[in-house]
């Protein structure tokens, strides 16, 4: 299970790039809005007037996770985007710190997000006591997953899991926005961004072919 030692905190800067990234990734809307006033703890839209530098938990919105939560927040993320030939795990990207800070927010998808969020994570820890008798980030591999599994299957008639598979899905939504929101996220994917190159030598010809249509710039 990874150290729960408190990691220094993100960047203010680096939380909102992170939100938008995610957000363009997974095309979810951040609906989030900055001026140049704001005040610390804003409720609803606020602004941001200090994106720089390095803030401690809950200097502008008071951070919500527990050590429990956040254990099983970092394992839940690692089961479904673990360390592998293409990346490192979800935790190594602190994706963990971004879900912090999404379900903290006081923006209106973030308060929707925070209560699904944590409604799940209750969920889940429960779910792992009554069939292993301990908390999910201290079950093993095969038993998270075995968990994970069942909340994948689609159209369960049982209205809890029907409730806690919609949970998964929108975690692995926000894990997934957050760890391809990174540079070592684009590398498992093979986006390389905007590049310099010398030339422009237009579309391949058999896109063009496959398009029926013919290259006229030189």
């Amino acid at each position: 299970m990874e150290n729960n030692e408190p990691q220094s905190r993100l960047s203010r800067r680096e939380v909102i790039k992170w939100f938008i990234a995610a957000g363009a990734a997974t095309q979810i809307t951040p609906f989030l809005s900055f001026g140049q006033n704001a005040a610390p703890n804003a409720s609803g839209y606020g602004t941001d007037p200090k994106a720089t530098g390095i803030y401690k938990p809950g200097d502008f919105w008071p951070l919500t996770l527990t050590t429990t939560q956040r254990a099983t927040v970092t394992a839940l993320a690692d089961i479904i985007l673990p360390a592998d030939n293409l990346g490192p795990a979800a935790s190594a990207l602190r994706v963990p710190d971004f879900i912090d800070e999404w379900v903290s927010a006081p923006y209106p998808k973030q308060k929707k997000d925070r209560e699904t969020i944590l409604g799940g994570l209750k969920w889940i820890d429960q779910e792992s006591r009554n069939r292993f008798n301990k908390a999910f980030a201290a079950l093993v591999a095969n038993q998270q997953t075995a968990i994970c599994d069942d909340l994948c299957i689609q159209n369960h008639k049982d209205a809890k899991l029907k409730k806690a598979a919609s949970f998964f899905r929108s975690f692995t939504s926000l894990c997934t926005g957050a760890y391809y929101g990174t540079p070592e996220g684009w590398k498992a994917i093979g986006y390389v961004g905007n590049l310099p190159t010398a030339t422009f030598d237009g579309p391949p010809q058999e896109v063009l072919d496959k398009l029926g249509i013919e290259q006229t710039v030189n």
